[in-house]
């Protein structure tokens, strides 16, 4: 009995019952013990339907879209919406800003290929434009190829973050993206901090497993060194309007080609975009675009040849302009692209290059100027379900340089003698499954006056983990 008494003077202590009730007998403990089986039934009820409703909002945002992965369009107004993602609100009102545990959606991109070359890729050049970055169809017979690793998460109601390592066949793994950006400022307005692949261009934003071709377009070879990828800051504003419109600026370090790493304060690239699209109808829509590129380079050095056939290292100092206009139209029928659709896709770019070349084999110089272009156009028809063929074709013009003002002449500098280079592109996939790809591609390319190469590759792209929606 006198434990009975303790263990109700402590109830009733807990649970705020009056002092003349603590000295309880049997009944009042049975009573007390209902009402304990009462509130756990209420609080188990109130949980589970919390716990329901923080499900259901879960499903509704943008977090969930990263669970999955989609090869086929989206609108336009729906690849605008995922650009950015909303705030998760908790039930309440409640937010998670106390509450960033690390718990992000993981994706791994695993990507190889067979490659059949006629010509040595180790002598490969685009004729007519100063090299670099990533240039030519790698190297022949079986490649591991590019593969990669991201990590994505909400931050908190403000900001979300990324990072995306690539895993280079050579087994060196570079960062790709790493970035963090705000989730909606207001009106419209949002920005990126980091590294991550520029807005400029059309194909540039976009990860090299979604091309639909096995290597990227030879302007975005002459003209970024396969991708431009800037250490810096965006600012994207999306208009309040029917039709997406959507302008931006980017302000890096200047660091990537066609700049180079100069070790100074300040601002070394600046960049910007305007992107505007719309439905046509029911079954289909357009993007179009125009993108603006000013960078800075000193003493960006590249491998030449000089008059007399010797491996020489040359240099480009000054500045260089780009401007780039894209566009493409998707069609499905009735809006939906499960079994058939097809895409239209083009860019046109054109370079202005103003500054000086240094050699140091003998060491000379010059003034250099050089207006430069280039474009593609490809079209990738599915035609059943899982089925695409594509055809591409790209055409470069490197212009007639200007030297003059130095010691040194246009012979010195081989690389950069004027010529047309081109090719043309046929490729067959076959996705059994939104997750994996397999690809078989035939290219003649004539980047160089000297030979033309014709290129075979087999490749397949296999995607595991989260992955987000892929852009318009």
């Amino acid at each position: 009995m006198l434990k009975h008494t303790v263990l109700a003077t402590a109830l009733g202590a807990a649970l705020g019952l009056p002092a003349h009730a603590w000295a309880a007998s049997d009944q009042d403990l049975a009573q007390i013990r209902a009402q304990i089986q009462q509130l756990k039934s209420n609080y188990e009820a109130r949980i589970q339907a919390l716990e329901k409703r923080l499900q259901e909002t879960e499903s509704r945002s943008p977090a969930a879209a990263l669970a999955q992965t989609t090869p086929i369009p989206i609108p336009i107004a729906a690849a605008a919406a995922a650009a950015v993602p909303g705030p998760v609100a908790l039930p309440g009102g409640a937010t998670p800003a106390m509450n960033n545990a690390f718990n992000p959606s993981i994706s791994l991109i695993l990507g190889g290929t067979y490659a059949n070359l006629s010509q040595n890729p180790d002598r490969y050049r685009i004729q007519g434009f100063i090299p670099g970055g990533n240039v030519g169809p790698g190297k022949r017979g079986l490649n591991l190829g590019e593969s990669e690793l991201t990590l994505a998460a909400s931050i908190d109601p403000r900001f979300a973050g990324q990072m995306t390592f690539s895993l280079s066949p050579d087994n060196t793994v570079s960062v790709e993206e790493a970035f963090f950006q705000t989730r909606d400022l207001s009106n419209g307005l949002n920005l990126k901090a980091g590294r991550f692949l520029s807005a400029v261009g059309y194909l540039n934003g976009q990860h090299a497993h979604t091309w639909d071709f096995v290597d990227a377009p030879l302007a975005y070879q002459a003209f970024f060194g396969g991708q431009y990828k800037p250490d810096g800051v965006q600012l994207r504003w999306l208009a309040p309007t029917d039709q997406f419109l959507e302008l931006g600026l980017e302000a890096g370090r200047g660091s990537t080609f066609p700049g180079n790493d100069r070790n100074r304060n300040g601002i070394g690239s600046t960049a910007l975009f305007a992107h505007l699209g719309d439905d046509i109808g029911e079954s289909a829509s357009y993007r179009a675009g125009l993108s603006y590129l000013r960078t800075s380079a000193a003493q960006r050095r590249y491998d030449d040849i000089d008059s007399v056939g010797n491996d020489v290292v040359n240099a480009f100092t000054g500045n260089s302009s780009t401007i780039i206009a894209d566009g493409v139209y998707k069609w499905s029928p009735n809006g939906n692209p499960v079994q058939t659709n097809l895409k239209l896709q083009g860019e046109y770019f054109r370079r202005t290059d103003r500054g000086s070349l240094s050699s140091d084999a003998p060491a000379q110089s010059t003034g250099y100027r050089a207006a430069q272009s280039g474009w593609y156009l490809q079209g990738i028809y599915q035609f059943t379900a899982g089925w695409r063929a594509g055809l591409r074709y790209d055409r470069l013009h490197s212009g007639t340089p200007e030297f003059g003002g130095g010691t040194a002449s246009a012979a010195s500098f081989s690389q950069l003698a004027s010529y047309q280079p081109r090719r043309a592109t046929v490729m067959l996939d076959y996705s059994p499954s939104e997750f994996s790809r397999f690809r078989l591609q035939f290219a003649q390319d004539r980047a160089r006056p000297d030979a033309t190469d014709n290129q075979i590759f087999l490749q397949y792209i296999m995607s595991l983990g989260a992955h987000g929606a892929h852009t318009f």
